[in-house]
């Protein structure tokens, strides 16, 4: 992923905020010999103080013998994603019609170490995390091995671990524009209102803001 000066995260505090409200994403494991890569839709938990993502995956999925053989994996998450037309990026004094379309989002993609959970108690209590962090206001039964209503459950799926090794974050909203061109970017956008377009209208006046 390509990240201009002007798109990277500001710290380490701002692509965290980000993905603690935006959990669900797509890992990337690669394939056997002569296969295409895997790519997995899932939710996540993400927990910075100890620098590792939470998931699970059922047992039949087919990426577990590539996972295994090559642990180096990305999970990748794009958000807040709004299509921006060619006149409201026209240079000043340009004609509308002069102006380059473009693409405004956020993105954040974590290269980690994947650790495999089997252990019964190990995939109850990384279960119990990720619920923590989905349902914090509870409403669920908690997973225990070998106890109900989950427990017979647990052999059905497998945890996964990912240690967090590097992490690329980038939020490009168009912040190396002038101000005129930004201002109209934000007009329309407001004009607009369609999906996404409040979200990245919030990443632009929040990092013009510095």
């Amino acid at each position: 992923m390509l990240i201009h000066p002007w798109d990277a995260a500001h710290d380490d505090g701002e692509w965290q905020r980000w993905l603690a409200v935006h959990d669900f994403g797509q890992l990337a494991v690669n394939g056997l010999p002569g296969e295409p890569p895997h790519v997995q839709p899932t939710h996540f938990a993400y927990d910075p103080s100890r620098g590792e993502v939470l998931m699970h995956l059922a047992r039949p999925n087919p990426l577990w013998p590539a996972l295994l053989a090559s642990p180096g994996v990305t999970l990748s998450v794009v958000d807040d994603y709004v299509y921006v037309p060619g006149p409201w990026q026209a240079p000043p004094g340009a004609p509308p019609e002069h102006g380059t379309p473009t693409s405004l989002y956020a993105a954040v993609q974590l290269h980690c170490t994947a650790h495999v959970v089997d252990d019964p108690a190990d995939k109850a209590e990384l279960l119990n995390r990720q619920l923590g962090h989905f349902q914090p206001e509870g409403g669920s039964a908690r997973a225990a091995a070998g106890e109900a209503p989950y427990g017979r459950l647990l052999s059905g799926i497998r945890g996964l671990r990912l240690e967090v090794k590097d992490v690329r974050a980038k939020f490009k909203y168009a912040l190396h524009k002038p101000a005129e061109v930004q201002d109209r970017i934000a007009a329309e956008l407001t004009v607009r209102g369609g999906p996404r377009d409040a979200a990245a209208l919030e990443h632009q006046a929040r990092r013009r803001r510095g």
